[in-house]
């Protein structure tokens, strides 16, 4: 494979994250050959910086527009989550929910439930608040825009990580169609991670973010081998999340 060849397919790969990440239109691009779903996850992390620069954007666009911090913080939040479609957001209160089963099957039933319970509304709100808090705290235009560009891609590379760790729960759904990714994808998406966030923060700051990163992919990842035995998509995007929240929360305690 010559080096032309592996730039188109390194980019069907980032084609391929975004596609399955976010809602935007990259299927108009037409690319010759789609890569296997797994292939991509090292892309996860610019597919996270580049919903990150959209909220940033949306922020500055805000405070242009004389709008308060915590009120362009909230049209950040809702750029982003448009974005995305909700996936992560779903994701959470799904495995919020399904904590509440007494058995995995139990658990699992619940996670697939459209309907959302008590423990993934405080889940979602409670997200909600404490992303919006951060944005609105650190309130630096570059500022909040290098903080949501590090916190998405540290919040997929930990989706990543939870994928590397654990099986699929289940025999379908979203986690088991893309596929359990190797070690050494599970690394590239941690390097390529770890250096957009180092373009943007300090050394030690950009340290704190990947290692919040992978503490909430601990965490959920030791909830959902305890009571689902592997994990599903649910269990990623709560990984995400937690990760996402972690990561603002770092930086605004940081950078205010």
């Amino acid at each position: 494979m010559n080096a032309t060849d592996m730039l188109r397919q390194r980019l069907a790969e980032l084609a391929s994250a975004l596609a399955l990440l976010t809602r935007l239109p990259v299927h108009r691009l037409k690319l010759r050959q789609a890569p296997a779903p797994a292939d991509g996850v090292w892309a996860y992390p610019l597919a996270g910086a580049a919903i990150g620069a959209l909220g940033g954007a949306v922020y500055w666009l805000g405070l242009a527009l004389s709008c308060p911090p915590a009120l362009a913080a909230v049209w950040a939040l809702a750029a982003m989550i448009l974005a995305t479609g909700a996936l992560h957001e779903d994701g959470l209160a799904d495995f919020a929910d399904g904590l509440a089963g007494a058995t995995k099957e139990k658990s699992l039933a619940i996670m697939r439930d459209h309907q959302i319970g008590t423990y993934g509304v405080v889940a979602l709100v409670l997200s909600l608040i404490l992303r919006a808090g951060a944005i609105a705290l650190i309130a630096h235009d570059y500022a909040v825009l290098a903080a949501l560009v590090a916190a998405g891609a540290a919040s997929r590379m930990a989706a990543v990580l939870l994928m590397a760790a654990l099986p699929p729960a289940r025999g379908d759904g979203l986690s088991a169609s893309v596929g359990r990714p190797s070690l050494g994808l599970a690394a590239a998406a941690l390097g390529v991670a770890f250096v957009l966030i180092w373009l943007l923060l300090p050394f030690g700051l950009s340290v704190l973010v990947i290692l919040s990163a992978v503490a909430a992919a601990i965490a959920v990842g030791a909830l959902a081998s305890a009571r689902l035995g592997g994990q599903t998509g649910d269990v990623l995007g709560a990984g995400a999340q937690l990760a996402e929240c972690l990561g603002l929360t770092v930086l605004a305690a940081s950078l205010v």
